[in-house]
């Protein structure tokens, strides 16, 4: 089984347009999944029907019992994030709570215990384009990287269930934990860039990630031709360090009607160009992932 990662140096390149272009391209035989779970999106385009839903659990919250609390308010004062007053009864701040256990660890009256707090959600969904995997994280929540392991081990499941060898992997942006998340263990990586200095900075600390997991990279530009002088750039860097380009796509405001009409780009109005490059990107990594 095969495992793709779509990832972006920085947000806004594109990566969530061309990871819903080359689903539809796979024509079902993909599983797609959101592991953007902080900031989800491919669900408004693909409106998809939930076929199974499952809580996440993410870390420990402390859990207070009013019969054994004489409301000393030493919790209160070994609490280093103000989570905790004593008033006339303990008050439980729970946005401001980091689970770190001192309050339960601490209370001379066992009067504090511990339980997971719902921290998202996991959806396993059927679109018009194949089995879809995604989740929520809650806002304020962690664990993030973590909500994408599970989100992967699910997508596998479906995969193995429909006889499905292609996994794709809408990443988040960036090099963090759930972008580390997403891209360990995956058979090949896709970063879409577009042509700023930025984006190009980014793209090398993407680069380096990749070769610390030892995961060959491809990239796409996106809106290439903006700034043709940077997309040189980008290309060069490609050569020096064995990044291949493997599509430049042109800017069209086209592309952003059809996602704003929840559409992929084969799905609406678009240049016939940019559609035969996009079936050019889908063309070589199935290619080079064999």
């Amino acid at each position: 089984m095969k495992e793709i990662a779509i990832l972006s140096g920085k947000g806004g390149t594109g990566k969530s347009t061309l990871s819903l272009a080359l689903f539809h391209l796979f024509n079902k035989e993909a599983v797609l999944v959101d592991a953007d779970v902080d900031a989800p999106d491919l669900h408004l385009v693909l409106e998809p029907e939930v076929l199974k839903r499952e809580d996440f659990e993410g870390g420990f919250v402390p859990v207070f019992n009013p019969e054994k609390c004489s409301l000393c308010g030493f919790c209160e004062a070994v609490c280093r994030f103000d989570a905790i007053e004593v008033r006339d009864e303990v008050v439980f701040h729970p946005h401001l709570c980091e689970g770190c256990g001192f309050c339960w660890n601490a209370c001379p009256f066992e009067a504090i215990g511990k339980e997971r707090e719902k921290a998202g959600e996991v959806y396993i969904s059927r679109t018009r384009h194949g089995p879809f995997v995604h989740a929520r994280l809650f806002p304020g929540k962690e664990n993030s990287g973590k909500l994408v392991t599970r989100v992967r081990m699910l997508a596998k499941f479906v995969a193995s269930d429909k006889k499905i060898d292609t996994i794709l992997l809408d990443g988040p942006p960036g090099i963090g934990c759930p972008v580390i998340s997403t891209l360990t263990g995956c058979t090949y990586a896709v970063a879409v860039t577009e042509p700023s200095l930025s984006a190009l900075s980014d793209l090398e600390r993407l680069k380096r990630l990749c070769d610390h997991f030892e995961v060959k990279m491809g990239m796409v530009i996106n809106r290439w031709d903006l700034n043709e002088e940077i997309t040189e750039k980008i290309e060069e860097y490609g050569k020096k360090n064995g990044v291949p380009v493997l599509g430049r796509i042109h800017f069209s405001e086209k592309i952003v009607e059809a996602m704003v009409n929840k559409k992929t780009i084969f799905e609406w109005d678009i240049d016939d160009g940019i559609k035969r490059e996009v079936k050019k990107i889908w063309e070589y990594i199935s290619f080079l992932t064999g």
